[in-house]
């Protein structure tokens, strides 16, 4: 067989080199070390965990190595494309931080190894194409659909692999005479790689993630271009990471078994390998069992559904983290006020089988990122959220911001931090009861306190902070302490023990505790059983409505059935 007539014969039209190519695209001026890597994803219009997962791993590598991140967009399956998926993906993964250095970008692209679109590479992969037929590593194979699928047929009934190698492999070794009568007939074609493997062999492979790793080698005489001229995944991404000058390719482990066909074009063509490190898939608990998280089954797949639920972009981020590197969590406990662009990722610390998701574990992280964060960057979270989600919300926190911000500094800061909420969404209801228009009191008595002797406290309590003739019930005493001093005396005028202590050692001598009356007074006031420190509370609302935590105790004792007419007098 003449391989240059052939090739001559089928891409005529080709005539740059890839010399040219190697000289267009040199290597990368980098410093020794430096990662260069790319996400590559398909314009299908579905952004999911997985891509954030792999998305982080690459950018760390390349960012913590003064490397380079790029996007390439994988379109050479137009029947799949989505309009406007890539703006889609740019913009997800730019909100959790994956910025790239070059590559695609909103409106153009930016760099100088592109075109970055797959599908505008197309004279790139038919110079490879032709060097590979020059070479006789690929061929022309003239296969209908109808003989594919009863070759495929023969094999499932003799139970053999599927695909196309040794005595099914038809076009193979053709005369240039019948690949000559078949371009004259018109009949369409594809170009296969012509595989030297056999299934017999073994080829040993070092993984990034996985380690050491033992693959059968490749048989298959794959599709490199398809009858539309378009390459495949298998053989552009090879083209490309080369010309690129990929160092680390990070994709999903569905891709392993690949590997193999991947080695072997990588080597036919004369590159240098890059080093591959396959993603372990995402898992969930099925009751008990796991199982991969599903697109059809799990909104959590789709990171569109953390921002509709109001997890912080930094709370995914560190969650993310603590599953790619299990030693996260240790650096975060010994360094809570560090940026988490301080800590050293490593791939060798990924697990090789994949991340058991765990939403329980995802609102810890994020009830710890939440409270790190100053009143004022919860403000901001929680307005740029509600902007999207919950308009009516909006227009209470920006009324009085202050206010807002005064509540939301409630119990922040200090050694132990409050930990009220996960998510924006949860914010609403726990300020609830600083805004009337929100307010859904559960004047529910204490366990153990009738509705009688809770108002009995509500209207003590009423009365020793309403001073006639002036505006004095619009403040507290100086500091909580003070104000409890006074909660302590009601309780004992009203047979409560003052002294918790006391009370435990003596419960029978007493109606109940301080404990008890302040229980009732929060109720009252919060309109629940949980909340921020009860003084706080009422200091933060007598900054813009003093009479607004006294108004509330007459309300809850009339909730609670009680005559509050003479209560003034």
């Amino acid at each position: 067989m003449d391989y240059n007539a052939l090739s001559e014969l089928l891409f005529p039209d080709v005539t740059d080199t890839p010399e040219a190519l190697e000289e267009k695209y040199p290597p990368r001026n980098l410093p020794e070390g430096a990662v260069v890597s790319r996400m590559g994803p398909s314009p299908t219009g579905f952004v999911h965990l997985g891509n954030l997962v792999q998305g982080m791993t690459s950018e760390r590598m390349c960012h913590q190595s003064g490397g380079v991140l790029f996007l390439r967009v994988e379109d050479t399956d137009s029947k799949r494309e989505v309009p406007g998926a890539i703006e889609m993906l740019i913009e997800g993964l730019s909100h959790y931080g994956i910025n790239f250095d070059e590559g695609a970008v909103l409106g153009g692209e930016k760099g100088s190894y592109g075109p970055y679109k797959q599908s505008l590479r197309g004279p790139i992969y038919h110079i490879y194409a032709k060097k590979l037929v020059q070479e006789g590593k690929a061929y022309p194979c003239f296969c209908t659909e109808e003989e594919l699928a009863a070759m495929h047929s023969a094999q499932e009934a003799a139970k053999e692999n599927f695909g196309y190698y040794g005595k099914y492999a038809v076009w193979r070794d053709r005369s240039m005479e019948d690949i000559k009568a078949a371009l004259e007939e018109g009949k369409p074609w594809v170009l296969r790689f012509r595989s030297e493997g056999s299934i017999e062999h073994k080829i040993k492979f070092t993984d990034g993630i996985k380690g050491a790793l033992e693959l059968t080698e490749n048989d298959i005489d794959h599709v490199l271009l398809k009858s539309d001229g378009i390459p495949t995944y298998h053989f552009a991404h090879v083209v490309d990471d080369h010309l690129m000058r990929t160092t680390h390719v990070v994709r999903g482990d569905e891709w392993l078994s690949s590997l193999p066909l991947h080695i072997q074009l990588t080597a036919a063509l004369g590159f240098k390998l890059p080093k591959y490190l396959h993603v372990g898939t995402l898992q969930k608990m099925d009751g008990t069992s796991k199982r991969k998280l599903s697109k059809r089954k799990d909104p959590e797949l789709a990171l569109s559904f953390y921002r509709e639920q109001g997890y912080p972009t930094q709370s995914v981020y560190e969650y993310i983290m603590t599953i790619l590197n299990s030693n996260f969590e240790d650096w975060r406990r010994a360094n809570p006020m560090a940026p988490v662009g301080d800590f050293k990722f490593s791939p060798k610390k990924m697990n090789p089988a994949g991340a058991l998701f765990d939403e329980n574990k995802l609102r810890d992280v994020s009830k710890d990122v939440i409270s790190r964060m100053t009143a004022a960057q919860v403000y901001d979270g929680v307005l740029d959220w509600a902007q999207e989600y919950d308009p009516g919300f909006v227009e209470l926190l920006e009324r009085d911001p202050d206010y807002a911000r005064a509540i939301l500094a409630i119990g922040r800061g200090g050694k132990k931090p409050r930990k009220d909420f996960a998510v924006w969404s949860e914010v609403k209801p726990y300020m609830s009861f600083f805004y009337p228009e929100i307010f859904e009191p559960d004047y529910t008595a204490p366990e153990g306190m009738s509705a009688d002797d809770m108002a009995e406290i509500l209207r003590a309590y009423y009365r020793q902070r309403v001073r006639f003739g002036n505006e004095s019930h619009t403040s507290l005493e100086a500091d909580s302490a003070a104000w409890f001093e006074g909660v302590k005396e009601l309780a004992g005028e009203l047979g409560y023990c003052p002294d918790t202590k006391l009370y435990r050692s003596e419960p029978e001598k007493w109606k109940g505790s301080v404990g008890d009356v302040s229980m009732a007074i929060r109720i009252a006031v919060c309109g629940r059983q949980q909340s921020p420190d009860l003084y706080e509370v009422m200091r933060v609302m007598c900054s813009v409505d003093g009479g607004l935590f006294i108004g509330r105790l007459k309300c809850a004792a009339e909730a609670l059935g009680a005559d509050t007419a003479g209560w003034d007098e």
